[in-house]
């Protein structure tokens, strides 16, 4: 049990048969009365983002999550199918559970999956991940000045705004944090 004063952002714990990490987190301490804690946690199971309020002094369990290697095989509709990459077992994740990360599989794909007492609960991409573009527009250079961009899709469906010497065919590098262009791979 930790006391909820010690809850900051990252930080997952455990409240009503729910599994939860920490996306906000604010301590606001009236001129009377006990101090209260805010915090805006997402739910590792379901997806869903709620805020908690707690006052100071409360206690929540926190847990310790098992991080390991996972290579991304294949969709079944909302079930996305992984391998261990060391014991080569299964794992399978809701569509619910992969929230950002849905734009960014492909197929041999590796990334760390998340998991609590042998439950798979989440995956961590890489930082920045290599995708082909498979449509682009045809850009003329002309009335602009710099910095002019177009709208690429990507082999998975996910359109990205490019500078105008990108075309079909090309791999590009995107950051999977911003959902932005880095630079040509």
């Amino acid at each position: 049990m930790i006391d909820v004063n010690q809850l900051r952002k990252g930080v997952t714990f455990e409240l009503d048969d729910a599994i939860w990490r920490v996306l906000e987190y604010a301590h606001h301490k009236p001129g009377r009365g006990s101090a209260t804690i805010r915090t805006k946690a997402r739910n590792l199971r379901t997806g869903a983002t709620v805020e908690h309020t707690f006052t100071s002094g409360d206690n929540v369990q926190d847990i310790r999550l098992d991080t390991r290697q996972a290579q991304y095989l294949y969709s079944d509709g909302d079930l996305y199918h992984f391998m261990d990459v060391e014991t080569f077992e299964q794992l399978v994740l809701n569509a619910s559970a992969l929230n950002d990360a849905l734009p960014f599989l492909t197929e041999g794909m590796q990334l760390d999956v998340t998991e609590y007492n042998g439950e798979a609960l989440e995956v961590e991409l890489p930082v920045t991940v290599d995708m082909q573009v498979t449509e682009a527009e045809s850009a003329v250079k002309g009335d602009t000045a710099t910095g002019a961009t177009k709208s690429v899709l990507l082999s998975t469906g996910m359109q990205v705004q490019v500078p105008l010497f990108v075309k079909v065919g090309d791999i590009i590098r995107v950051d999977t944090r911003t959902h932005k262009y880095i630079a040509r791979a």
